[in-house]
């Protein structure tokens, strides 16, 4: 199975270097789990990330499992039904938790990024590319009294490949700080600015000095 599921990769276009991490993702398993299935070829694989890794890729289980079988279907209810299981709920690829200085250097990492490296990795329901990742907030800069407002110890899930556009809630790096910022993206003509959600924070100009990380698509965080 784990030699059809690497064909499988390939065929979608993931490296071979990055085959292990990409079945983590899909499977929403840790990297040491897919690292025991290479190993140990007698590793049990549970019925649900058969499900999981079958429907994002639209395979027959019984091909995937056995090899016999028309290997593409379009028919859901097919997908399960030879093993008489339900579909989970439709969650995206689990994306990685990183530090603020990850954030900034993401572009250059992101292909050999090393599963472990990651705080945790997350399950979302945003509509996010394979390049997405998390950051949680630290500070108050974007805690508002009114309106939207992203408080400290937050979770962000970032999408890359989205374009920033005015009004829209970004991580930048600024060429003199380490560490990347979360701000409101504001363009007035030839102006641009990082704008805070918190009042007591100024607004930062940006022309040359600055780079778009990524575009804020959803923020998650516990009561």
């Amino acid at each position: 199975m784990i030699e059809r599921m690497e064909q499988v990769l390939e065929e979608n276009g993931i490296p071979r270097r990055s085959v292990k991490r990409q079945l983590a993702n899909d499977c929403g398993v840790s990297y040491e789990a897919v690292r025991q299935w290479f190993e140990k070829p007698t590793t049990k694989i549970e019925a649900d990330r058969i499900v999981r890794f079958s429907e994002k890729y639209k395979l027959n289980q019984r091909w995937l499992s056995t090899g016999k079988g028309d290997k593409y279907i379009n028919n859901v209810q097919e997908m399960t039904g030879a093993y008489n299981l339900e579909p989970g709920p439709r969650l995206r690829d689990p994306v990685p938790l990183i530090s603020w200085t990850q954030a900034g250097e993401w572009a250059e990492i992101i292909d050999n990024f090393p599963p472990g490296e990651a705080e945790e990795w997350l399950e979302t329901t945003a509509r996010v590319g394979r390049s997405a990742f998390a950051l949680r907030v630290i500070g108050d800069s974007m805690t508002s009294p009114v309106g939207k407002s992203i408080p400290e110890g937050a979770i962000v899930i970032i999408d890359p490949d989205a374009t920033p556009e005015n009004g829209s809630i970004v991580v930048a790096k600024l060429i003199d700080d380490q560490k990347s910022t979360l701000k409101k993206l504001v363009i007035d003509g030839p102006n641009r600015y990082l704008k805070p959600l918190n009042p007591n924070y100024a607004m930062i100009p940006i022309n040359g000095n600055c780079r778009i990380v990524g575009v804020a698509k959803k923020v998650e965080f516990d009561l």
